[in-house]
Order: structure tokens, then sequence, then C-alpha cells
């Protein structure tokens, strides 16, 4: 009894298989990935050049008091005179200098001790697991305003390591159960079978498959801690003499500019907050998209896919006009 199947030509719109050094920048050719990356470009330049940038000194007053922006200022001045824009340009590296700090203290250190506790299990994964559990529950912000009312210069760096210290545990406990499913997968067996030792499986085994979560724990990581170190100049906490965009919100509530009419004074440094924001949640997105197949999209460099109900799809084994092996039996 012969089977009669329906031959199904695959669309000529069907992308050819991707290269391996084009598959590796599939993650760039994203729209939200590009998009965040310019943003985030843009504040890195204003970090670096910002001293040199600001056409005044940010500390400096002038007889030019609660002026609305305007060609010698452009984002106004406060009520002192001193120039709003000087003070954003200065301010911006110890915000990214504070985020990124932290994130990278924060993801070495759920890296170390979330993949070391999954892979080596027994008595170790329950000790660092421990660990983990304790630093879990410990609130970065409130242990913070206690360090700084016992210190009297809190720097950005003092920062940075107490925000890093209180927010690894979760990245950590993320890492140990990724690394608990592929501990046992066929590929490590076999480096295991073959001699390799503990620290090369970690390394070349182990952490390749688990960049794009280690990426997206460290861009998260450095989206609160920029926006702790923000909240902890507005309330005051952080040491109100150096620059940073919080410390422009600290002095424009405690002088209501609100009231006043003067929203040149808070609204630069609330836009600069979020779009670094939406920069930083754009590259996490894209870094999802990337990871996950059922998010990539075709300027991603994923493969559609479509599917007629009814119809089995067969591959054709003959040439096109003439009917295939199983066709003809």
């Amino acid at each position: 009894m012969s089977v009669i199947t329906t031959d199904v030509t695959a669309p000529a719109d069907v992308p050819a298989p991707v290269a391996p050094g084009r598959a590796r920048l599939r993650f760039l050719r994203g729209g939200k990935t590009r998009t965040g990356l310019l943003i985030l470009a843009f504040f890195a330049v204003l970090a670096v050049a910002g001293p040199w940038l600001a056409p005044y000194d940010p500390d400096a007053m002038s007889d030019d008091l609660l002026q609305a922006p305007s060609a010698a200022h452009w984002f106004g001045t406060t009520h002192t005179g001193q120039d709003v824009l000087s003070q954003i340009l200065v301010g911006t590296r110890g915000v990214l200098v504070v985020g990124f700090l932290a994130g990278f203290l924060a993801t070495v250190l759920s890296v170390l001790i979330g993949v070391t506790s999954g892979f080596l299990g027994g008595a170790a994964d329950e000790a660092l697991s421990m660990l983990s559990n304790i630093f879990l529950v410990i609130p970065g912000l409130p242990l913070i305003i206690i360090i700084a009312s016992f210190v009297e210069d809190t720097t950005d760096l003092l920062i940075a390591a107490v925000i890093a210290l209180t927010s690894w545990a979760w990245g950590s406990r993320i890492l140990r159960a990724q690394t608990l499913s592929l501990r046992r997968r066929d590929y490590v067996e076999a480096a295991r079978a073959t001699g390799e030792s503990t620290w090369r499986i970690i390394l070349f085994e182990i952490m390749p498959n688990l960049t794009a979560v280690i990426a997206s724990g460290f861009v998260g990581t450095v989206i609160f801690a920029i926006l702790s170190e923000i909240t902890l100049a507005f309330i005051g906490v952080a040491d109100i003499s150096h620059w940073n965009w919080g410390t422009v919100l600290f002095w424009a509530q405690s002088n209501q500019a609100l009231a006043q009419g003067a929203w040149w004074w808070f609204v630069p440094a609330g836009l600069c907050i979020a779009l670094l924001g939406t920069a930083l949640t754009l590259i996490n997105f894209g870094i999802d998209e990337f990871v996950n197949p059922r998010l990539r999209s075709s300027a991603g460099g994923s493969r559609k896919v479509r599917m007629r109900v009814g119809f089995t799809p067969v591959a054709r084994t003959g040439t096109p006009g003439k009917p295939s092996k199983e066709q003809s039996e």
C-alpha cells in the first residue's frame, strides 16, 4: 500500500544559515540593544569629559539668580546663581562610577559563590547557600545609612562597596540553580571523564553557558546601584559636596524649586536619570531576546517558520518538476 505524501517546498524567503562570525554579532543587531548602547555611550562620554565640557565651575556663585534657560546658561541657574548644566555634567561621572563599580563587584561575588556552590555540591553547597541566604535578607539602603552615620566622608567608593555587598546574593542564587542543571550534562561528564580539572571544567564548560545570565544580572545590578546612589544623595545621606544627579535634586528640593516655578532646576536631572535607566533597560531586554529564542525578532537574526494547517511538510529529495522517490512508490 503506497502512502501519498504532500510535497511542500521550503519558502524562498527562508534566510540562509548565519555564519559563526555574524552569529556572534547577532546581539548588536537588535534595535533595542543598539538604542540602549548609543544612549549609554553618550553618558559615558559625558562622564569622561564632563568636567572639561562644563561651561562654569559647578560651585561658583553669580548674580544670575534663578534664571531660566538662556544662551548664557542652557539649563538655567540655581537660587545662588550656580549653573545647572555644569552641575549635571560634573555629576555624571559619580553616577556611572558607583553604578558600574557596584555592578562589577556584585557580579564577581555572585559568580564566584553561585557557580562554585552549584558545581561542587555537598557541604560546600550548604555553606555557601547559607551565606547567600544571609546576605539576601540584609537591606542595602538602611545599611548604607547606618554606615554613613559613623563615617565622616561617605565617598562614592564606599557606597559602591556597600551596594555590591548587599546585592550579590540574588544573582548568586540564580547562577547556582543554572549550574545545578548544567553540571550533569553530557559534555561536562565527557570533560570530567577525560581528566579535566574542576576549575577548567567550570571556566571552559560551565561559564560560557552562563554568559547571558551573568550579563543580565550585571545590568540589573547597575540599575539598582545607580538608583540607590541617587536616592541616598537625594535624602542627604551621601556627601552633598560631591556633585551627582541626586545632589542636584537634593538642593532643588531643599530650596523649594517646584514652589518657585524653577522647573529647570530639577527637570534636566530627572530626564538624565530616566534616559540612563531606559538605556540600561533596553540593553537588558536585548540580552533577554538574544538568550530566549521565542523573543527574538527577525532584526535580531531569528528564523521565522510558517506552518500550514492540514499539511505535513516533507523535504523534497527529487529535482523540481519531477516526483520524489516517496511519491513514485
